[in-house]
């Protein structure tokens, strides 16, 4: 498969045909040339290949609780400059445990609490590129009149703090009456006269030639004409020294005065240059110009500026090779120039953006060994030579690779031991790189990854044995399930190797086990399936390559549709109703993909694709959707109703339902009203939203609409009537919807059933479900509480083997063990799924168990944890009162 961070190469039948692979020989079959099963196990091998997983330049942090926990404690407890350095390292360990929402939260709260520009500047651009895929919404707030400026470009002059400047006092220095009031400057063939008094004031070696012992102190006209300033610059000096303002001056100008300021130290003028300079810097061009001036004459705001343009362009400054050298040659004074106490902190964020590009690249060595020089505390050093561990190593660069992740290693960044085994692997070292991961298993807790790197290193069913112990312990890693399915089918047992790879992608959608998916149907000569996951990657990525980045996964695409029945408009339609019906959402996005192919209504097509590309867990995939729904909408009221998702999936309901009531002011319809109902059930927390909900879908199932929205309405609609004990009327509801084959309306139907005291009907309602739905943990999940307890444990540990990211089971679990007085066990069953999911919920049930058996430590330190997570849980931040209360 393909591994990460491969370099992209044109792709022809060539290309195709030189890898050992030709899509078309696969598909001889169909035209019956070759005959069925003719696949070898040689043949298998070249189109299945496994590549090792890649050593993440990621902060991986043994036990991320507990730095999670430490890190919420000094926040409640340090000064407020050393906040900002905190929420980046929990930032750190947000994006190591792949929680980008908890990430961007973190960094969030890192720019709200800045305490200089330059960290106001570096975390604001940080989040502008974490949210770049959302700049449409900008564009849509300002049509509500509302802007979205809240990591937009700072006025730097005015936020960078004022500085206190001591007046000089020329009697100070021997002021005579006897010398005149006035002076006059010569600059070549003009003249300046000036306040002597106001211009000695300026500075110390001012007032020194003007009062003192020199010879410019006798004479009334003193020539200047050799010190680089312009006779419109000496005017703006005097102007200044008596009002203490530059008014509006061109740049030129201002370059003049900054110079001559440094020369007279006039650190007053210097400042207030400095900070009209600012306000100059508009381009890239201007702040690399401006940046050298700066650094050359100490002019701190103007470099503020400069950086902040240069950052407002990530990642695309970045491929400028004169910012790039602007970065990597500042020097440590330079550095504090431009970026003051944040140098850490800016290289951070540059070597990060570097590697998203292309990690090796000589820039994000450079960027990254920058960062490395500028690590001080041992949190610092293992995030920073970790990650350059892992540059060298894509580098093919072993003995640097090795002695960045021993210096990780040795400041605590347990991970970096899966770089070094490695590198020892590569050198041909395979048994001492087993036995330097077994000896770190062995001293510490295990985890999944520790099994699955050791993996690596060994042969048969020890191999086999640590994958599947890694499964176990983190049943998220893709590894273990692809090698499993890939060796399952070199043995001939394609329908173990699809079952294999099925349970990952039954709660993960991963697209290198899409792509082995495809392989397998490929070997199989299932052609339909095979284009199906086609059509799902292509959705996710349309740019992706398969067969370790050779092939265009469009080309496969293209090759494999001459070999699959086609559809017109009305068999489509009746192929996505089936396999909506049956909740089968990649089928679904795969008949989607074809009809966009076609000149049907692209608007409408690409919001179905969003709404299924939320529910598989991909909300940028589904964000990119809605901004081509808004593009390709057929009219203004139905463009309103898609800029209104947007806006309410970004967290701007009020201006959402401006969208909706927009729309319907236009044209009533289904969608503006479904919107509207959408947004105000969901916000709404008033008990009398219930009857605008009620009344609003009740329209919407008056306009226009296929089944497919119609039975989510009627689903929906079914859910407020049970939230206001209308139970007749939302078993209606759910019966209509399930008419029209609507197959979710089975849960709403149970629940009523529940409500009614009928539990059996209840769990016959979900039964139904789970045999018609294609994903159905969620069912399974659903019908537990209908059990008795027996059954309930068997619904639940299915569950957990369908989708293990599930937490709702391991809570159940382990409140029936704390009942049966196993308080042991019951925290284990927790801390088995905390280990690779972080969950306030799992982490509050835990810090209630470790509470209740009195392991006060245990308890404050998941608290801790927790409030990470989120830091205005009511519940939590009640349980941590009364722990701390108990702490002695």
């Amino acid at each position: 498969m393909r591994s990460s961070f491969l370099s992209e190469s044109p792709c022809d039948e060539q290309h195709i045909h030189g890898y050992g692979f030709n899509p078309q020989s696969w598909l001889q079959v169909e035209r019956g040339k070759l005959p069925k099963a003719s696949y070898s196990p040689s043949s298998i091998e070249s189109l299945i290949k496994i590549a090792e997983p890649p050593v993440v330049p990621l902060y991986k942090p043994l036990d991320y609780v507990e730095v999670l926990s430490r890190i919420h404690e000094e926040l409640e407890q340090c000064s407020p400059s050393e906040r900002p350095g905190l929420y980046l390292v929990q930032s750190q360990v947000f994006r190591g445990l792949g929680e980008a929402k908890l990430r961007q939260r973190s960094l969030h709260s890192a720019w709200r609490c800045a305490n200089t520009v330059h960290e106001k500047v570096i975390f604001g651009a940080w989040l502008r590129y974490e949210k770049r895929g959302e700049e449409i919404i900008s564009d849509v707030l300002a049509s509500c009149r509302k802007c979205c400026r809240e990591f937009g470009p700072l006025d730097v002059a005015s936020e960078m703090p004022a500085r206190n400047f001591e007046i000089v006092s020329s009697c100070e220095m021997g002021y005579s009456s006897r010398v005149s009031s006035t002076v006059t400057f010569q600059i070549r063939d003009g003249r300046v006269t000036c306040d002597r008094r106001k211009i000695a004031s300026l500075s110390i070696p001012f007032c020194s030639m003007l009062n003192g012992p020199f010879t410019e102190s006798q004479l009334e006209l003193v020539d200047l004409s050799e010190n680089g300033i312009s006779l419109e610059g000496i005017r703006a000096v005097s102007f200044f020294s008596s009002s203490y303002s530059l008014g509006d001056l061109p740049l030129e100008i201002l370059l003049e005065i900054l110079v001559f300021a440094n020369t007279f130290c006039c650190d007053r003028l210097k400042d207030a240059c400095d900070r009209k300079l600012a306000s100059f810097v508009s381009s890239r061009q201007d702040a690399v110009e401006l940046m050298a001036l700066a650094f050359e004459e100490n002019a701190p705001v103007l470099a503020a500026s400069c950086l902040q343009m240069l950052l407002q362009e990530l990642p695309d400054c970045l491929s400028d090779e004169v910012v790039v050298s602007l970065f990597l040659s500042a020097t440590a004074q330079q550095q504090l120039i431009m970026v003051g106490h944040a140098s850490f902190l800016l290289y951070c964020l540059l070597s990060e953006v570097a590697m998203n590009i292309d990690p090796r690249t000589e820039t994000t060595v450079c960027l990254s060994e920058k960062l490395a020089q500028l690590a001080v505390s041992p949190t610092q050093k293992q995030i920073a030579f970790h990650q350059l561990g892992c540059i060298r190593l894509l580098r093919k660069e072993y003995n640097e690779a090795e002695h960045h992740f021993e210096v990780a290693f040795s400041a605590g960044h347990v991970y970096s031991i899966a770089g070094i085994a490695r590198v020892t692997g590569l050198k041909g070292k395979k048994g001492l790189a087993y036995e330097k991961l077994s000896s770190v298993m062995t001293s510490s807790v295990s985890l999944g990854w520790m099994y699955l790197e050791r993996s690596l290193y060994s042969e048969g069913d020890r191999k086999l044995a640590d994958l599947d112990k890694a499964t176990e312990l983190d049943p998220t890693l893709t590894y273990p399930y692809m090698f499993r399915a890939a060796s399952l089918m070199r043995k001939k047992d394609a329908k173990l190797a699809l079952e294999e790879i099925n349970r990952l992608l039954g709660f993960k959608l991963a697209l290198e086990c899409l792509e082995l998916r495809i392989c397998l149907y490929l070997a199989l000569e299932d052609y339909k399936s095979a284009i199906c996951d086609i059509h799902a990657i292509l959705t996710l990525s349309p740019e992706y390559r398969m067969l370790e980045g050779r092939v265009a996964a469009s080309k496969i695409g293209t090759l494999l549709g001459a070999h699959v029945e086609q559809w017109n408009t009305a068999e489509c339609w009746l192929q996505l109703y089936e396999r909506w019906s049956s909740v089968d959402d990649i089928g679904s996005l795969s008949v989607i993909y074809r009809m966009l192919e076609s000149d049907a209504a692209k608007g409408v097509l690409y919001f179905r694709q969003s709404l299924l590309l939320l529910r598989l867990n991909c909300p940028e995939a589904a964000m990119r959707s809605l901004q081509l729904a808004r593009h390709h909408a057929a009219t203004e009221h139905e463009r309103l109703v898609y800029e209104g998702w947007l806006l309410y999936d970004t967290g701007h309901c009020e201006e959402a339902l401006q969208k909706a009531e927009e729309s319907i002011s236009i044209q009533r319809s289904f969608e503006a009203f479904f919107l509207k109902a959408y947004v105000l059930a969901d916000s709404g927390v008033d008990p009398s939203y219930s009857s605008t909900v009620i009344s609003l879908l009740e329209d919407a199932l008056k306009c226009p609409s296929d089944r497919l929205r119609k039975g989510q309405a009627l689903n929906n609609l079914g859910g407020v009537y049970v939230d206001c004990g209308k139970l007749d009327s939302a078993a209606d509801c759910y019966t209509s919807a399930l008419k029209i084959r609507h197959t979710r309306a089975h849960q709403g139907l149970a629940r009523v059933h529940f409500l009614r005291n009928n539990r059996d009907a209840a769990y016959d309602e979900m039964t139904k479900l789970i045999e018609k739905a294609k994903n159905n943990a969620s069912a399974y999940e659903k019908r537990s509480e209908y059990c008795e307890r027996e059954q309930t444990m068997a619904d639940l540990q299915t569950v957990t083997q369908l989708d293990p990211l599930r937490v709702y089971p391991y809570r159940y679990r382990a409140a029936v063990l704390m009942d049966s007085h196993k308080e042991k066990e019951a925290i284990t069953e927790l801390s088995r799924a905390i280990a690779f999911k972080a969950d306030l919920h799992l982490l509050h049930l835990r810090a209630a168990f470790h509470e209740h058996i009195g392991d006060v430590p245990s308890a404050l330190r998941d608290c801790r944890a927790a409030l990470s997570l989120d830091p205005n849980h009511q519940e939590m931040l009640e349980l941590q009162k009364r722990v701390n209360s108990q702490e002695p």
